[in-house]
């Protein structure tokens, strides 16, 4: 079987050194880590400026052929199936242009597109224009258990939805569109209602932002803030007529507590002790690799393309704005996408 060839433009913690000294056998988190493990696909060559770090990356992962710059790369002969853009979100744009040029079959994008929904806009038309695939990675879309439970959500496993808090921070683009997007997959459309004051805990430009939505009949979806200075944060509860779900740590585990007949109250019913087991997060980047694959080689449907990302910076750039001009106004926008 011929090796799908891949360029990787970045050679930071998600190109692949969150999976640097990880056994081989665990699941990966990265690109690198992701194609490698995956066997269908061969690392040949990398971007990256800095020459210490680009040395490093390429002994890290066994790769031949290093580069400072797109530009070099077009200056060679070398063609690739996958350009895996992993280089800091502000140089996206940059580097899709250039990466169009080298017209590969695919192209991975980290999350936002760019920095700029129109400057995202036309990128995603561009790439569509060439015929070149555009998968963006918005992880939990490649989670299973995430598809398992937008399944037991149709079938009414969990009753009716009540309502739905989201936590996160560092910042509405950067990780509030990872919450946006994955709310999206499991409600579908939604109305931004209300924003709060913006907080800026970690980027200058992509402030942490309070939000009130509604979604599909009326469903309140509130994303509260923490602030990244303090940990790390991404949790969603959801609370139905039968019970409550919690995705929590990213998804690294869920939560789930199912109504029960009170002990102390006779007649009343509450939340029972449930059970926290782990999650599939840890599959996403397996599985990424895998629908790259199939979409390239047999024209499988990639997971998440450069619309649904369009779809969830849409909304985020909407919010921001919003925050920053005039907060804590209630103000109702139609936002989203239909659910998959």
């Amino acid at each position: 079987m011929e090796l799908l060839r891949v360029l990787i433009v970045g050679c930071g913690n998600i190109a692949g050194t969150f999976d640097q000294g990880r056994a081989g056998n665990e699941l990966p988190y990265t690109h690198a880590g992701a194609f490698l493990r995956d066997g269908r696909f061969i690392l040949s060559a990398c971007v990256e400026p800095d020459t210490e770090k680009r040395k490093a990356f390429m002994a890290a992962w066994g790769i031949n052929n290093g580069y400072s710059s797109l530009e070099q790369v077009a200056e060679t002969e070398d063609g690739f199936d996958v350009i895996s853009i992993c280089s800091p979100t502000p140089m996206h744009a940059q580097n899709l242009e250039l990466a169009l040029k080298l017209k590969p079959r695919l192209i991975f994008c980290e999350k936002p597109v760019t920095t700029s929904l129109t400057e995202s806009e036309r990128l995603v038309a561009a790439c569509r224009d060439a015929n070149i695939l555009l998968a963006v990675n918005h992880t939990r879309r490649w989670a299973p258990d995430v598809a398992e439970f937008q399944a037991d959500m149709r079938t009414g496993r969990w009753g009716q939805l009540r309502s739905v808090v989201g936590f996160y921070n560092k910042g509405i683009l950067n990780n509030g569109s990872h919450l946006i997007d994955l709310l999206h997959l499991l409600l579908g459309k939604m109305e931004i209602e209300k924003v709060g004051e913006p907080l800026h805990d970690f980027f200058p430009n992509d402030p942490t932002v309070p939000v009130w939505l509604k979604a599909a009949q009326g469903v309140p979806v509130h994303l509260v803030c923490g602030n990244a200075a303090d940990y790390a944060l991404f949790e969603i509860q959801m609370i139905f007529s039968k019970g409550m779900v919690t995705m929590e740590d990213g998804g690294f585990f869920w939560r789930e507590r199912r109504a029960v007949a009170s002990n102390a109250f006779k007649g009343y019913q509450v939340l029972g002790e449930g059970v926290r087991r782990d999650g599939e997060y840890r599959l996403a980047m397996q599985n990424a690799a895998d629908n790259i694959f199939r979409a390239i080689t047999s024209g499988a449907a990639l997971a998440s393309t450069g619309e649904t990302a369009i779809a969830t910076q849409r909304v985020c750039e909407e919010i921001a704005r919003l925050a920053c001009t005039n907060p804590e106004k209630v103000r109702v926008h139609s936002t989203g996408e239909k659910s998959v």
